[in-house]
Order: structure tokens, then C-alpha cells, then sequence
């Protein structure tokens, strides 16, 4: 396989991460956990959304963690903005970056955004216009791009369609989510070698999750098809969406482990991220469920050789 000299990894533990946890986090723990990742030097950070408290109530203290993180030069500090109020209200907090959310699936928008799609990728577009006139980074989120619980596999066309009407509205930067990580291998390299040709100037981004165990391989085929970044949590904080079987994002450890190894360059320490999760997960009472959490690297598991002895008589 051939494998890029580099790619980003944008963490999104504390925003879509946090979001589906059954607990709410006192806002201070969530200060420190963005802090903790910012002093590992992820360039992009998922810091928080900008929803009604009343769908997420996870997300209620949006606007204080925002006020209370300390900001690393070098860093953007996203937030989730998925129409235009929402964007108005992360523009006020200070967001460098700014994400739209639209899914690729009729049937999940109806269900969890009681809307139709076209309404939903028109409210994204409202967001849009809202970080371009403020000057912030926006990105479009496909939820959904590859397989949903409703309506089952999703058809290229529908994602391609929209990709299609946000650049047409001016949006340079996609990515797609596999919401349940029920996507495999040659569809993901597929789907994103055929963005890449149709639009060769996008950037493109991976959002990874892992219910069904071809995280890491759907990872090595979407470089190959030429993505610019990969979305992961810390400890995999999370879980998926629409199911409760779903486990969740694909931990951010034990993508950066695989990816040194591969010699493609993130900009993170490996080690470094590795102990991070095992703190991450300790201070705030949530499972490692990662391998590189749990097991370790190679340093952790190599045996001092022992020299042998002399045989008696």
C-alpha cells in the first residue's frame, strides 16, 4: 500500500465524545480534558456544540468551556454549529473552526433532526455563510455516508449529490462519517478515491468509528485514496449513534501507534498520547478500551533477555 508522508488527526473526544455519555462531565473536567489534549499538540481540537440544551443537554455549558480553556497557539478549537444560530453563538465563543452537519440518509434526519434532508443541508449552508463572513475554517460533516440503521447501505450518488450543493455554496472542506463504523474497506476507499477525482481540490477528512472491527484497515485504504486528516477520541470515548450496540470512535491512541509505526507523520507523540488516554481515563471514570491504552507498545512488552546459565555437572 502506499502510505502519505503525513496526515492530520483531529481529535473529537470532548465534543462528540462527551456528547453521548450518560453522565454530564462538571465543565471544569471538561476544561482540563481539552487542556490535557491541547499540550499534546493536536492541531484541531473538537471542543464543544452549539445545540439546543434541550437535545444535548451534555453540551449546555458550550459557551463556559469555551471561556475556560486555555488556547495553545498552533491549535483550532472547533465547534459543532448545525444551522445558523448556532454558528452565531460559536463565532461569539471564539471558535477558529466550525462544522456543519448534514446525513446522507432521509430516513436518520427525519428520526433525530425531525427535518428533511434538504432543510438540514440548507441550515448547514446557513452555518456556512455565518463562519465565511466571520472568517472562520467551516467544514461540512456527512453523517451516515456509508451505512445507516434506517434505510441500510447509503447510495454513492446521495453523498456525492452533497458534496455537490455544498461546493457549489462555496464549502472547500468535507468529511465523512462512518456514524457506525459498519463501512468496510473497498467502499471506503472507493467512495473517497471518487471525491478525490471529482474534486481534486477538496480537503478530505475520515471521521472513524469501529462497531464493526475494520477501523484500522478502512484508516489504510483511506489514505491510499488520498484523504488530508482522520477524526478520533481519546480512549474511544463515545459510542456510535442509533443502536446500542455501537462501540463507539476509534481511539485516538491506537490510530497514532498505528500510523508512527507506518512512518506517516501526525505531529503527535505516540507514547505521550498513549499515557494521556490511560490518565484521561482514570480521572474521569470512563473504560480504555483501546489496545494501546490496555497493552501497550512495543517498549512496554519487550522482555529483557536473560542469560543463561551453566549447566551443573
Amino acid at each position: 500500500m502506499k502510505f502519505p508522508r503525513r496526515v492530520r488527526i483531529v481529535e473529537v473526544a470532548p465534543r462528540d465524545g462527551l456528547q453521548s455519555l450518560s453522565r454530564t462531565l462538571p465543565t471544569a473536567e471538561k476544561i482540563w480534558l481539552v487542556d490535557t489534549l491541547s499540550a499534546l499538540g493536536f492541531g484541531t481540537i473538537e471542543v464543544t456544540g452549539f445545540v439546543s440544551p434541550r437535545a444535548i443537554p451534555n453540551l449546555a455549558d458550550a459557551d463556559a468551556v469555551m471561556a475556560g480553556i486555555m488556547r495553545r497557539s498552533g491549535t483550532l478549537y472547533r465547534g459543532l454549529a448545525p444551522n445558523r444560530r448556532g454558528a452565531e453563538r460559536a463565532v461569539a465563543a471564539g471558535c477558529d473552526e466550525i462544522v456543519g452537519l448534514v446525513t446522507a440518509s432521509e430516513g436518520y434526519t427525519a428520526r433525530n433532526q425531525n427535518m428533511t434532508l434538504t432543510d438540514a443541508l440548507t441550515q448547514a449552508l446557513a452555518s456556512h455563510d455565518v463562519a465565511r463572513g466571520a472568517g472562520c475554517r467551516f467544514v461540512l460533516a456527512i453523517g451516515m455516508a456509508f451505512f445507516c440503521p434506517y434505510a441500510g447501505a447509503i447510495d454513492e450518488s446521495r453523498v456525492l449529490g452533497l458534496i455537490d450543493a455544498a461546493w457549489e455554496a462555496g464549502v472547500r472542506s468535507v468529511y465523512l462519517a462512518g456514524s457506525l463504523g459498519l463501512e468496510h474497506p473497498r467502499e471506503v476507499q472507493d467512495r473517497f478515491g471518487r471525491i478525490r477525482a471529482r474534486w481534486p481540490g477538496i480537503e478530505l477528512g475520515y471521521h472513524v468509528h469501529d462497531m464493526g472491527g475494520m477501523a484500522a484497515a478502512n484508516t489504510l485504504c483511506a489514505l491510499e485514496a488520498g484523504i488530508d486528516w482522520l477524526e478520533t477520541a481519546i480512549c474511544g470515548i463515545g459510542g456510535g449513534v442509533a443502536t446500542p450496540t455501537a462501540t463507539g470512535h476509534y481511539p485516538t491512541e491506537d490510530m497514532v501507534r498505528m500510523l508512527s509505526d507506518c512512518g506517516v507523520e501526525t505531529v503527535l507523540d505516540s507514547l505521550a498520547v498513549m499515557l494521556a488516554a490511560r490518565e484521561i481515563s482514570l480521572r474521569l471514570g470512563l473504560p480504555l478500551t483501546s489496545a494501546a491504552g490496555r497493552c501497550g507498545d512495543r517498549s512496554e512488552n519487550l522482555r529483557a533477555p536473560t542469560t543463561p546459565q551453566p549447566r551443573q555437572g
